[in-house]
């Protein structure tokens, strides 16, 4: 008899800023499909950039889930937990040596390129904003490539093979990416030494047991990087779900400048379950947005949560 295997997620925010709705959606909508299937829900604080992060955005972001009624398993300032620690900043270690296992691949190369140089290579944009890299510093057309010792300031590239990454979301379905030709070799570790996210992550989530990750679509486009670094180093990646971004009466997406739909507003203005019940309304499990309801309630309902949210494709305020 095949054993089943215990549903982990995560909501994994960056402590920038204090939330707004758009984070307290995909808390939401990750918390409840964690909860129906008797999983664990870990968070996870990623606080890569130092010039942003601050502790006591962290702080806020627990006191925010713990009023809304979010609890989590493991993580949190707190390190419940056998995987920790649980804040990015303190998990450099682990990144390292995973670049490491990439780097004796003969996979990494280092790059001296400024973004104004890619910039001014005319190097076609993606309509997220991101370069494409067109290998300039590459070494040599395939690797392995050789080990280089340099004093120079550079970041460390990973080399993406021509071939088309496949894999099926769980709201946005079949999704195709050629790396070589959407953003070409990407970066690892940025030249002033900070990590970046997209090997953080995938080490992060690797490490924990993640088994499914419930995010936004502005996330889309970043997950075939990730799953070639899940191959290249040898782990299982999770099932994904891309949730639609929540955006204002203009049609913008929120950010955290939205001050309205901040959490510090809305703790003023409205109850936790009159929160939960306008998320809940937007991801089409209640017919009303005015009911107060507790994420507990809703968890019943939490099975047929992505079959809402594809047929609610803009959850909009």
């Amino acid at each position: 008899m095949t054993q089943k295997t215990t549903v982990v997620g995560r909501f994994a925010p960056s402590p920038s800023g204090r939330m707004h709705l758009g984070n307290l959606f995909t808390a939401l909508m990750s918390w409840l499909s964690v909860r129906s299937a008797g999983g664990r829900w870990i968070l996870r604080i990623e606080d890569l950039d130092p010039q942003r992060s601050r502790r006591e955005h962290a702080e806020a972001i627990e006191a925010d889930l713990r009023w809304l009624g979010l609890d989590w398993d493991e993580g949190g300032l707190d390190d419940v937990g056998p995987s920790g620690p649980y804040s990015q900043s303190r998990r450099g270690h682990l990144y390292a040596a995973a670049l490491e296992q990439l780097r004796s691949a003969g996979m990494v190369y280092p790059c001296f390129c400024t973004r104004a140089d890619i910039m001014a290579s005319n190097a076609p944009h993606l309509s997220d904003g991101n370069i494409i890299y067109p290998g300039t510093c590459r070494p040599a057309p395939v690797p392995p490539f050789p080990s280089v010792a340099t004093d120079r300031p550079h970041s460390e590239r990973l080399w993406v093979p021509d071939e088309t990454i496949v894999f099926t979301d769980r709201l946005c379905g079949r999704v195709s990416s050629n790396l070589s030709t959407d953003c070409g070799d990407f970066v690892l570790r940025r030249a002033d030494s900070a990590w970046a996210y997209q090997l953080a992550v995938v080490v992060d989530d690797a490490l924990m047991g993640v088994t499914e990750v419930v995010r936004g679509d502005d996330l889309l486009l970043s997950t075939p990087r990730q799953l070639l670094l899940y191959r290249l180093l040898g782990h299982t990646p999770p099932e994904f779900a891309h949730l639609p971004l929540i955006c204002n009466e203009a049609g913008i997406r929120l950010s955290k400048r939205d001050r309205a739909m901040s959490m510090a507003h809305l703790r003023l203005t409205s109850t936790p379950s009159e929160v939960i019940g306008r998320l809940a309304a937007m991801a089409g499990l209640t017919d009303s947005p005015s009911r107060p309801l507790t994420p507990t309630a809703l968890i019943p309902h939490a099975p047929s949560l992505f079959h809402n949210l594809r047929h609610h494709p803009h959850p909009n305020l």
